[in-house]
């Protein structure tokens, strides 16, 4: 049940499921809407999801964006998170929150989340857009890093904590992220996700390679995919020239979804 306090600047609104709590901002605005999936940490207060939210709101939009359970401004204890608990986190505000065809805007481990999400839902995902998308990191790029000292850490304390070169104190991985990751793999195997889909990474990514696009799109079962490369883009792509490519690039796939809607072909 949502809860609602028509006040976009104050507090968040709220959806409960399940003995979930969701905190989100929703614009309404025209479709197809786009929903904004965060990073691994992160929140929607972020540079990108804020960004995103200013454009849809000038341009009459229709913009969700929320936290994980145990991210932001949601409740729960962000060590019990998981890759399915934070999919049908995206999952419960998808069906509850939103009408219609919907692009999901994916950020790091938020790309993992939104292919997965159009895996369970491919009469709502009209499209896709991955901000350096991340999915199998767990596997990819945490496991696969990890020597014998810190597997045998993580299986005798069931965490360990990674250095970071955005935050000032380490931060958490657990046993169960990983062990869960892996019942959510997706790059080694065909993805039959079919809408169009556009890949967003900087050359410059050191937390997760830009060598991931291709094999993104490489597994993907649609025709209608784009690498979209910043040559001197890092992990965050930020900057004020990285918010008006992705806004571009939004926009762009608007139009093709809207062009679909109105029989202009499909993949």
């Amino acid at each position: 049940m949502a809860t609602t306090n028509g006040d976009a600047g104050g507090a968040p609104e709220r959806l409960s499921r399940a003995g979930v709590e969701i905190a989100y901002r929703r614009l309404p605005g025209r479709g197809p809407g786009l929903v904004f999936l965060g990073g691994y940490r992160s929140a929607m207060t972020g540079t990108k999801a804020t960004a995103l939210e200013a454009f849809c709101r000038a341009d009459g939009r229709a913009f969700l964006r929320f936290d994980y359970r145990g991210h932001g401004e949601s409740p729960g204890d962000f060590l019990d998170g998981t890759i399915g608990a934070w999919r049908d986190d995206a999952l419960a505000v998808l069906d509850a929150l939103t009408d219609g065809l919907q692009i999901l805007v994916g950020s790091s481990m938020g790309g993992w989340i939104m292919l997965l999400a159009a895996l369970a839902r491919p009469r709502r995902v009209a499209g896709l857009l991955g901000v350096a998308a991340a999915p199998d990191f767990t596997e990819d790029l945490i496991w696969a890093r990890c020597d014998a000292a810190r597997r045998a850490a993580l299986a005798a304390d069931g965490v360990i904590r990674e250095s970071s070169p955005h935050d000032e104190e380490p931060f958490p991985i657990t046993l169960r992220l990983i062990e869960d990751g892996r019942r959510h793999l997706l790059l080694r195997a065909p993805i039959p996700v079919h809408c169009p889909v556009r890949l967003m990474h900087g050359k410059l990514d050191a937390e997760v390679p830009w060598a991931t696009a291709p094999r993104i799109a490489d597994r993907l079962a649609g025709r209608d995919v784009e690498i979209l490369t910043v040559e001197d883009g890092d992990h965050r792509l930020s900057r004020p020239e990285d918010l008006d490519r992705l806004w571009a690039a939004a926009q762009a796939l608007c139009r093709t979804v809207e062009r679909r809607g109105r029989g202009g072909g499909g993949s």
